[in-house]
């Protein structure tokens, strides 16, 4: 795979991604960071947001709700709580969370309580961003 990255992506319940690829963006918990062929390796946890790559000339998107990436000069390998590409992602549904998220952070005063609903609102937002790319 001269010039190419090896990208995976796995969840608790299955291997998404497998393939090589140009070029990677992750949310890291630092903010998004680009790997290309050759990059320094690292560590890094990830944030909720929206992971994209560039495989064949085209750019694919998956929504991800953490977990970490494994970064060498060959590759990336990321280990992600939860990832939906954007194909598979229920919009309706995420609408649906970000409204019950956002009804929650007006009502919410017990701060744990209030955490989550925001952690609720920040996956609902990138699942409707990340599924806005299909077209």
């Amino acid at each position: 795979m001269e010039g190419k990255l090896s990208f995976t992506v796995a969840t608790p319940e299955r291997l998404m991604i497998d393939e090589g690829v140009d070029e990677v963006m992750l949310p890291s918990v630092e903010g998004y960071m680009g790997v290309r062929p050759g990059h320094a390796p690292l560590l890094a946890k990830l944030d909720i947001g929206e992971i994209s790559y560039v495989a064949g000339g085209k750019t694919k998107y998956v929504a991800t709700s953490g977990g970490f990436a494994e970064v060498l000069r060959t590759g990336v390998r990321v280990l992600a709580e939860t990832a939906e590409h954007a194909e598979e992602i229920d919009v309706e549904r995420a609408e649906r969370s970000k409204v019950k998220a956002e009804e929650a952070l007006k009502s919410e005063k017990e701060p744990d309580l209030f955490q989550r609903a925001e952690v609720r609102l920040k996956r609902a937002i990138s699942r409707i961003q990340t599924h806005k790319h299909i077209g």
